[in-house]
C-alpha cells in the first residue's frame, strides 16, 4: 500500500534549511533582501545603519570562511546594534542550534519570523524548530500560515497531514488531503491515505465511497477496480466485492491481484480447499511477481508450522513452481531454507542447490552449501570441482580457495593444495576473516615444510600468528618443526606451552612440548610430559612412542625405553634408526 511520508520522514525533511524548489527562482534576490531590509520597528539613523551593515556583512564573510566563533560574536554585536533585524536572529538561531541550545535557537527563529512575517524561509524554519521541540500545535499553525501564502506547496500540505495524524485530528487530515488533491489530482496514493484515515475512524462507508470514486474516475484500470473490491470486502459488502473480482477475472483471467483478493475471501470464510486452489493458481500464474510468491509461501510455511509442520502441501507447491520458468533463484533459495528447517536429506537439498547454480552460477551461498555437503561425504574431488568453478564466478571469495586447498591436501596432492592456498592469499584484504586467513598460512606452512622449504614455511607460520596469535594448531606445528631442526628452542617452548595450556589433554601437543624440553636438555621435565602424552593418546603414534623411548633412555630407564621402542617398531617396521636403538639398547641421534 502506498503511504504518505512518515513522521520520521517529516522530521528529516525539517532538518534542512534549503528552501523549497518553488522558492528557487529569485533566491539570490531574497538572500540580499534579507541582509539589507530592516524589520518591524527599525528606527536606525543613517550612521547606525552603516555601522550595522558593515558588521553584519563581516559576520557573513566570517561565516562563509568557516570562522564560526568570530561570526557568532559579530552577530551578537549586530543584535545590539539593530534589535529589529530579522536576519541576525535567523543566523544566531542556527549557531544556538549547533550548540545544542534548543530554547535559544527556537526563540531566535521565532524572533526572526515575527520581525519579517512574510519571509517563507523564516516561517518554514520556525516550523522545523517547533517540530524538533515537540511543539506540534505551534508547528501546525506555522505551516498553515505558510500554506496560505504559498498555495502551490504540496510538500507543506503533506507535512500538515502528518502533523494532524500525529495529533489524531483525522478530520483536519482528511481536509488537508482534499487540498492536496486540488493540487495533484486524484491518485491511488491519496485515496489510500484517505481510506486508512476513514478506517481508523470506523467510517467504512466513506472509505468505500473514496475508493469507488477512484475506480469510477479510472474505469479501465483493473487495479483500482480491485482496490475498490478489497475495500468492499473489508466493509462486509461481500456480494458486491465478489461481483467486482469476478468481473476482473472474466476480463483478465490471470489477474493476480484479483486472485489474491479471492484467496483472502476464501481464507476469511475458512474454505480451505478453495483457498488452497487459489493459492496454487497465484503461485503458477506467470503474471505473479516473485515478491508476491515469496510472501505467499512464507505465509503458508508459517501457518503449516503452527498447525504441526506437515510438509506435504508446502513441498508440493515448491515442486509445481520448479516446473515453471523462473526469473531468479529466490524461490529455490526459500525452498532450500525450508528443507533445511525440516531436516530433509542432503541429497534432496543438493538437487535444489544444483538448480540454483544452474540459474545463478555466481550464487556463492548455494555453492558453499554444496561444498559443505561434499566435504561431509569426503567427496574431495567434488569439492575441488565446485571450488574451481567458483573461482570463475566468485574470484574474491576466499572460502573457495581454502576448501579447494584442503581437498587437495586430503587427497595427498600437495603441490595442487599449495597452489590453491597461494592463489587464495592474493584475495586477502582488511575485511578478510582473520581465522580463515590464519588457517591459510598455517596449512601453507606445513606444505612448504614438506617440500623442504623451511625458511618459507616458518615465514608462513609467522604470518599465520600475525592474523591470529592463538592458532593452536599452528603453534604446535611451528614449535615442533623448530625443535626437529634444533632452531630457536626457547621460542618453540613458549609456543608449545601455549598450545598445551589451551588443550592440556591433547597427546600430540604434549608430545611436542616433551620433545622440546628433551632438546633443551630438561630430561626429567620431558619425562613428565611424555608420560602424559602416552596416557592421553590411546592409540599413540609411532612418533610419540619413539620419543617416549628416547626420553626414558636418557633418564636411565632402559627397560621402559625398550618397551616403548618395540611398540613404536610394530607401528613403523621400516624405521631403521628405531631398529638400531632396540639392538643397541640406547638412544641414538639420527
Amino acid at each position: 500500500m502506498v503511504r504518505l511520508i512518515t513522521l520520521a520522514g517529516l522530521l528529516l525533511a525539517f532538518c534542512t534549511l534549503t528552501p523549497h524548489p518553488a522558492q528557487a527562482k529569485g533566491k539570490a534576490k531574497k538572500a540580499r533582501k534579507t541582509v539589507v531590509t530592516a524589520g518591524v520597528g527599525d528606527t536606525l539613523s543613517d550612521e547606525a545603519r552603516r555601522r550595522y551593515d558593515e558588521f553584519f556583512l563581516e559576520a557573513v564573510v566570517q561565516r562563509e570562511k568557516g570562522n564560526s566563533t568570530a561570526a557568532f560574536d559579530l552577530l551578537r554585536y549586530c543584535a545590539e546594534l539593530n534589535p529589529h533585524a530579522p536576519e541576525v536572529y535567523f543566523y544566531l538561531a542556527q549557531y544556538y542550534g549547533a550548540l545544542k541550545d534548543k530554547d535559544k535557537a527556537l526563540a531566535n527563529f521565532k524572533r526572526a519570523a515575527d520581525l519579517n512575517p512574510d519571509n517563507s524561509t523564516y516561517l518554514e524554519t520556525l516550523a522545523q524548530a517547533y517540530v524538533n521541540n515537540g511543539m506540534y500545535d505551534e508547528a501546525t499553525a506555522a505551516l498553515e500560515k505558510l500554506a496560505a501564502t504559498e498555495k502551490g506547496r504540496d510538500d507543506v500540505l503533506s507535512m500538515l497531514v502528518q502533523l494532524y495524524l500525529q495529533k489524531a485530528d483525522y478530520d483536519k487530515a482528511i481536509s488537508t488531503l482534499g487540498r492536496l488533491e486540488l493540487l495533484e489530482g486524484k491518485s491511488e496514493r491519496m485515496s489510500y491515505a484517505k481510506c486508512e484515515i476513514y478506517t481508523k475512524q470506523g467510517d467504512m462507508k466513506s472509505a468505500i465511497a473514496e475508493m469507488k470514486s477512484l475506480a469510477d474516475q479510472y474505469p479501465n484500470d483493473l487495479n483500482y477496480r480491485g482496490m475498490y473490491g478489497d475495500m468492499l470486502l473489508l466493509g462486509g459488502e461481500e456480494r458486491q466485492a465478489l461481483d467486482i473480482f469476478g468481473g476482473i477475472l472474466a476480463e483478465e483471467p490471470d489477474n493476480s491481484r484479483a486472485q489474491m483478493s479471492m484467496r483472502q475471501y476464501y481464507r476469511q470464510k475458512k474454505d480451505t480447499a478453495a483457498a488452497d486452489s487459489m493459492t496454487l493458481c497465484i503461485l503458477l500464474n506467470r503474471n505473479t511477481a516473485t515478491s508476491t510468491r515469496i510472501y505467499l509461501m512464507r505465509q503458508e510455511i508459517g501457518e503449516s508450522e503452527e498447525q504441526g509442520g506437515d510438509s506435504t502441501k508446502i513441498l508440493a507447491y515448491f515442486d509445481r513452481m520448479a516446473e515453471m520458468p523462473q526469473e531468479d533463484a529466490d524461490m529455490a533459495e526459500l525452498q532450500v531454507a525450508y528443507m533445511g528447517l525440516k531436516k530433509m536429506p542432503q541429497d534432496s537439498i543438493r538437487r535444489v542447490l544444483d538448480r540454483i547454480l544452474a540459474r545463478e552460477p555466481d550464487n556463492a551461498a548455494a555453492r558453499l552449501q554444496l561444498v559443505g555437503y561434499a566435504w561431509g561425504k569426503e567427496d574431495y574431488r567434488r569439492v575441488v570441482d565446485l571450488c574451481r568453478a567458483a573461482r570463475q564466478y566468485n574470484p574474491d571469495e576466499m572460502a573457495f580457495y581454502y576448501y579447494q586447498g584442503m581437498a587437495y591436501y586430503q587427497m595427498d596432492e600437495y603441490d595442487s593444495a599449495l597452489g590453491a592456498f597461494q592463489n587464495g592469499i592474493g584475495v586477502i584484504n582488511d575485511e578478510s576473516d582473520p581465522a580463515i586467513v590464519s588457517d591459510f598460512y598455517s596449512v601453507m606452512g606445513e606444505l612448504l615444510y614438506r617440500k623442504g622449504l623451511k625458511d618459507e614455511a616458518y615465514a608462513a607460520y609467522d604470518s599465520c600468528l600475525q592474523w591470529k596469535d592463538d592458532n593452536i594448531g599452528c603453534l604446535n606445528n611451528y614449535a615442533y618443526y623448530l625443535s626437529v631442526d634444533g632452531r630457536e628452542l626457547d621460542k618453540a617452548e613458549r609456543m608449545s606451552y601455549k598450545a598445551i595450556k589451551a588443550e592440556p589433554e591433547n597427546g600430540t601437543y604434549l608430545d611436542t612440548y616433551a620433545w622440546i624440553l628433551f632438546m633443551q636438555g630438561r630430561h626429567a621435565e620431558a619425562k613428565v610430559y611424555i608420560e602424559q602424552a602416552v596416557r592421553n593418546d590411546a592409540d599413540s603414534s609411532a612418533v610419540i612412542l619413539e620419543h617416549a623411548g628416547d626420553i626414558y633412555a636418557v633418564c636411565g630407564d632402559t627397560a621402559q625405553a625398550l618397551e616403548m621402542w618395540r611398540q613404536a617398531a610394530r607401528k613403523d617396521p621400516d624405521n631403521k634408526l628405531l631398529a638400531r636403538k632396540i639392538r643397541q639398547k640406547k638412544y641414538l641421534k639420527e
